[in-house]
C-alpha cells in the first residue's frame, strides 16, 4: 500500500475518532438546557464529560496536524477556502472550553451554560456543513484556489449535512447521558434518544442517498450506519445502555467512513474534475511521509492507551445526591457521588 493511501486512511481514522468522542461531548452540551432542570442536575450533566472533553479535542489537533504534514496542498486550500466556517468552529470551541472551565468558579452559571450550549451546537452543525462541501466538491481554479464565497458553502446539500451531524451528535450525547447517569436524568435522556433516533436515521439516509458514492464499499458503510442507528434505538428501548452507546458509536464510525470512502481518491474534489485535489497531487514528499509513518507507529499506541485508561477510570455512572445544597465552587464527592451499577 502506498504511503499516500496510508495517510489518507489514518486521517480518516483520526476524524472518525474525533466525531465519535467529541460527538457525544457536543450532544451533552446541546442537551444541557433541556435536561438540566436545576443546578444540581446541570452539574451532573457537565460532570459526565468533565474528565474527558479536553482529551477528546486532541483528535482534532492531530487530524489537522496530520493533514498539514501529509497533504499540505489540501490543508492550504481547505483552510483558505473554508476560512470563515473554520474560524467560527474554532471560536465556538474556545467559548465552550472557557465555559466548562469557569462555570463552577462563578456565583451564576447561567451565562456559562448558554456558552456551553452554543459552543456545542455551532460545531455540531458546521462540521457537517464543511464535510458535505468537501465530499460534494467546491469551485477550484487551476492553482487549486477556492473561487467561491460563504454562500457557495451554504448550499442545500451542505445544510442537510449539517442537519445530519447535529442530530447524530445530539442522539449520541443523549445515549451517552443515559449510560452515565441515573434516575430522572437517565429517563429524560432515554426519552430524547427514543424520539431523536428515527429522525436522525431519516436525515442521514436522505443525505447519503443524495451523496451517492456509488462504490460497493460505500454502500456497505451506508447500510452499517443505518443498522447502527436501528440497533441503538432497539437497545435504548430495552434499557441496554452500554449496547445502545456502542451501536450509536458504530453509526458515527460508519457515517464518517461513508464520507471518506465517497471522497477517495480525491481529498478535495473540484466542480471541474481537472482541478481536483487528489491523494497524489496534494501529498508531501515520500521522505516526509516515511518519517511521519514511523513517528505515528511509535506514539499512536501510547496515546490510545492513555485515553483508554482515562475512560476506564471515569467509567461509573453519576448521580446527584438528594438534599445536598448546591454552592458555586467546585462540587466535592458529597454533591456528586458515583452510583454502584457502573
Amino acid at each position: 500500500m502506498e504511503l499516500t493511501t496510508v495517510w489518507f486512511v489514518l486521517i480518516a481514522v483520526l476524524w472518525t475518532g474525533y466525531f465519535v468522542l467529541e460527538g457525544f461531548d457536543f450532544g451533552v452540551g446541546i442537551l444541557l438546557p433541556f435536561l438540566g432542570g436545576d443546578e444540581a442536575e446541570r452539574r451532573v450533566i457537565v460532570k459526565t464529560i468533565g474528565p474527558v472533553w479536553d482529551g477528546n479535542e486532541v483528535w482534532l489537533l492531530v487530524a489537522g496536524g496530520a493533514t498539514f504534514a501529509a497533504f499540505p496542498e489540501w490543508y492550504a486550500t481547505l483552510f483558505s477556502g473554508f476560512y470563515l466556517p473554520l474560524f467560527l468552529i474554532l471560536l465556538a470551541l474556545i467559548v465552550r472550553g472557557v465555559a466548562l472551565e469557569y462555570r463552577n468558579k462563578s456565583d451564576s452559571t447561567r451565562g456559562w451554560d448558554r456558552a456551553f450550549f452554543w459552543g456545542s451546537l455551532g460545531p455540531a452543525f458546521l462540521w457537517g456543513v464543511a464535510f458535505a462541501n468537501i465530499v460534494r466538491g467546491v469551485p477550484l481554479d487551476a492553482d487549486h484556489e477556492f473561487t467561491g464565497n460563504l454562500l457557495t458553502l451554504l448550499n442545500p446539500f451542505a445544510l442537510l449535512g449539517g442537519a445530519v451531524t447535529l442530530t447524530l451528535f445530539t442522539l449520541h450525547g443523549a445515549i451517552f447521558l443515559a449510560l452515565r447517569t441515573t434516575g430522572e436524568l437517565r429517563e429524560g435522556a432515554v426519552r430524547i434518544a427514543r424520539t431523536l433516533a428515527p429522525v436522525t436515521m431519516l436525515v442521514m439516509i436522505a443525505f447519503l442517498v443524495t451523496l451517492d458514492g456509488g462504490k460497493p464499499v460505500w454502500w456497505a458503510t451506508v447500510v452499517l450506519a443505518g443498522a447502527g442507528l436501528a440497533a441503538a434505538l432497539v437497545a435504548t428501548l430495552r434499557g441496554r445502555d452500554g449496547w445502545a452507546f456502542t451501536a450509536s458509536a458504530l453509526a458515527v464510525v460508519a457515517f464518517t467512513a461513508a464520507l471518506f470512502t465517497g471522497l477517495w481518491p480525491n481529498v478535495l474534489p473540484a466542480l471541474d474534475p481537472a482541478h481536483s485535489l487528489t491523494v497524489t497531487n496534494a501529498a508531501s514528499s515520500p521522505y516526509t511521509l516515511t518519517v511521519m509513518t514511523w513517528v505515528a507507529a511509535i506514539f499512536t499506541p501510547v496515546v490510545l492507551a492513555y485515553q483508554a485508561w482515562t475512560y476506564w477510570v471515569f467509567r461509573r455512572r453519576l448521580t446527584g445526591a438528594p438534599g445536598v445544597p448546591v454552592g458555586p465552587p467546585n462540587p466535592g464527592p458529597s454533591a456528586l457521588t458515583p452510583a454502584n451499577g457502573g
